[in-house]
């Protein structure tokens, strides 16, 4: 009976050793870092009220962000700002877009608050909002408390031909390309 729980005992611990190694693997093929990507605000946590300030209710700057975990091997990175929310919590219809960079350096490591498109890190194109201009447009819910997804994307290649896209023009030009992701959420509700 020893002999039987010896014996398991070491097929069961064969198994735990490799599925670490399987989980080693894994972490190597994503970049070799052994860390995700994460993105970040100084001003606001993850699924945390963001300030009046970077809303249309106060100046309506764009909040700053930082990111860490970028994968060897990105060429890019992408920040799309959205709130899926839109028009209602209660009964969303469709997701409005509040912000489109592309072609971000890889080493760029974030951007300041209130950040301009003559003060982007160089190489960084824009997209259009739905607003149907370029640049940061902050949280303006009409009714209820709205999420806004702060996705940042590293991709494989810099995006090229593109003129003003939107955020679907995006996606599908990033489709194969993106080597990981992260997201921040923050919440904003007009008249709290």
């Amino acid at each position: 009976m020893k002999a039987r729980r010896s014996r398991w005992a070491r097929i069961l611990l064969g198994s735990v050793l490799f599925a670490a190694a399987d989980v080693a693997v894994s972490e190597e093929s994503k970049g070799g870092q052994g860390m995700s990507m994460k993105i970040e605000s100084s001003e606001f946590v993850h699924n945390g009220d963001m300030p009046q300030r970077f809303t249309c209710d106060g100046q309506d700057l764009s909040p700053p962000l930082s990111w860490s975990g970028v994968p060897e091997g990105a060429k890019s990175l992408v920040l799309i700002v959205d709130d899926p929310d839109a028009p209602d919590p209660k009964a969303p219809k469709m997701t409005w877009v509040h912000w489109v960079l592309y072609n971000i350096p890889t080493d760029a490591g974030g951007l300041p608050e209130g950040v301009s498109s003559g003060s982007l890190p160089p190489g960084t194109a824009e997209g259009v909002n739905d607003w149907k201009r370029t640049g940061y447009g902050g949280p303006c819910p009409p009714v209820g408390r709205h999420r806004y997804f702060h996705k940042l994307y590293a991709l494989d290649t810099v995006l090229s031909g593109l003129h003003k896209p939107s955020k679907t023009q995006i996606e599908n030009a990033m489709k194969g390309h993106i080597l990981a992701q992260a997201e921040l959420i923050g919440l904003y509700q007009r008249g709290r």
